[in-house]
């Protein structure tokens, strides 16, 4: 019996997708990677058994199997592969709040959006706030480690998975960890699979931590006629406060924004923070106006601050929407390079220059309070000798950031995009660990091959 057949079969005919063109949705994620191969199959599953039942499947048969969330990712990780299948998790979104542990049991389709607001009718929260939060998956969030804007203060996705239920490469279903805060037996595996992109085992069920509604916020938008002194408040800022988000924009980004809201943003400014203050009663204001304070050290050219929710949401909302904001403008090549903090400001000059010297335009947006950068190389598709340029620019981009003792990702994952840069990013052991690793839990290589590791 063929692959197709056994997987109808198993989980009968409306779980599988056949149709050339009803596949095509789930052959690319944000990154639109050129190389998206056409599979045998689309499953959509509703549980664990069906991933079970698919992933044994694939392994009888040894073709390659690609977990698939929203398909927001931004690095290729869920690109199809031609003869392959496409383990769509979207349909499994389930999601439960225990008020008194303070914890969600989620499946992970659900959207990051629908885990906070289920957490908010219990007066919880869910921390881990990418850009995209409204239309990614949790699933998603999880494979790539995500981020966001909150992460200055409260972390990032690992630090809020309790536990998890894992379908392994030859079907078997385990545990691991689960709703205790501490938990020490046996070697903590389920940090491994956090940020493992579904190379190790495909997530079907994950405890996540809640913890009390975050306050009001006050906010603080600064503008700066000089990108040096942009990040040097950042710095400045990091060495004596730790507000609740300290988010960057560049000129292009600004401009591409401002071009679809109008919310009169300054035009000419080459930098903007977008800064937050969560903190109790007197003391949100007191840290708000130190930020300020700051800033205007650092000659900002404009700051404004505003204890008005509403306000302040739209200059949040503002740095949420720079990414397709920018798109509108050209493709993108999307980096999300990081540094350690004290060399942000070189990344963020060594990005200029690149711009310059490759005649490529560059957006800069960024977590700038951990240094996680998000640079956006447009590329001019009627112009191949440009997409050329630019292809050289993303891998220079990445070798700045490591050679300032960065990473080639923060939050986005390697995917397939950057997969050429890992090895020599981690260095021959490290990358020996990895494939040890990845051989020892897949050992045939069909969870999601080609993202993360080549040559395997």
């Amino acid at each position: 019996m063929d692959v197709v057949s056994s997987l109808i079969e198993a989980l009968a005919s409306s779980a599988v997708i056949t149709d050339p063109d009803s596949m095509d949705a789930y052959r690319w994620d944000r990154a639109n990677d050129p190389d998206a191969g056409v599979p045998l199959a689309v499953v959509r599953a509703t549980s664990t058994a069906d991933v079970q039942a698919a992933v044994r499947i694939a392994a009888a048969a040894k073709v390659p199997i690609v977990p698939r969330g929203a398909g927001s990712g931004l690095s290729g990780g869920s690109s199809a592969i031609a003869e392959g299948i496409v383990l769509s998790l979207d349909r499994m979104r389930e999601i439960n709040i225990d008020p008194i542990t303070r914890m969600a049991v989620v499946q992970p389709g659900a959207f990051n959006a629908e885990v906070k607001a289920a957490a908010a009718e219990h007066g919880l929260w869910y921390p881990p706030d990418p850009s995209s939060f409204e239309f990614c998956s949790i699933g998603g969030n999880i494979a790539t480690n995500a981020g966001g804007l909150c992460c200055v203060k409260y972390g990032v996705t690992t630090d809020y998975v309790l536990g998890m239920t894992v379908v392994l490469a030859d079907g078997r279903s385990v545990e691991l960890g689960g709703p205790r805060l501490k938990d020490v037996a046996g070697l903590p595996l389920t940090k491994l699979f956090v940020g493992s992109e579904g190379t190790l085992g495909i997530i079907t069920e994950v405890t996540l931590r809640l913890i009390p509604a975050q306050l009001p916020p006050t906010t603080v938008v600064a503008m700066f006629r000089n990108l040096a002194e942009a990040t040097q408040a950042v710095l400045d800022i990091a060495r004596e406060l730790r507000p609740s988000m300290l988010e960057f924009m560049d000129r292009t980004s600004i401009n591409a924004v401002e071009d679809e809201i109008r919310m009169g943003l300054d035009r000419e400014a080459e930098a903007m923070l977008v800064m937050q203050s969560d903190e109790p009663g007197e003391h949100a204001a007191s840290q708000a106006g130190k930020l300020e304070e700051i800033c205007r050290a650092n000659n900002a050219s404009e700051c404004y601050l505003t204890e008005d929710p509403d306000e302040g949401e739209a200059f949040v909302a503002a740095r949420r929407m720079a990414i397709p904001a920018v798109e509108k403008t050209g493709a993108l090549l999307l980096e999300d390079v990081g540094v350690p903090l004290p060399m942000l400001g070189e990344l963020v000059l060594g990005i200029e220059k690149i711009s310059q010297e490759r005649a490529v335009t560059i957006a800069v947006i960024a977590h700038a309070g951990d240094g996680n950068t998000h640079p956006l190389l447009l590329l001019d598709p009627k112009d191949d000798a440009q997409q050329v340029r630019a292809r050289i620019a993303y891998g220079e981009v990445m070798d700045l950031a490591t050679g300032l003792g960065g990473t080639i990702t923060g939050e986005h994952g390697v995917g397939r995009l950057k997969a050429p840069w890992l090895a020599a990013h981690l260095g021959d052991d490290v990358m020996e660990l990895n494939h040890r690793i990845k051989q020892a839990l897949d050992p045939d290589n069909i969870l999601n091959p080609g993202a993360v590791y080549l040559g395997l």
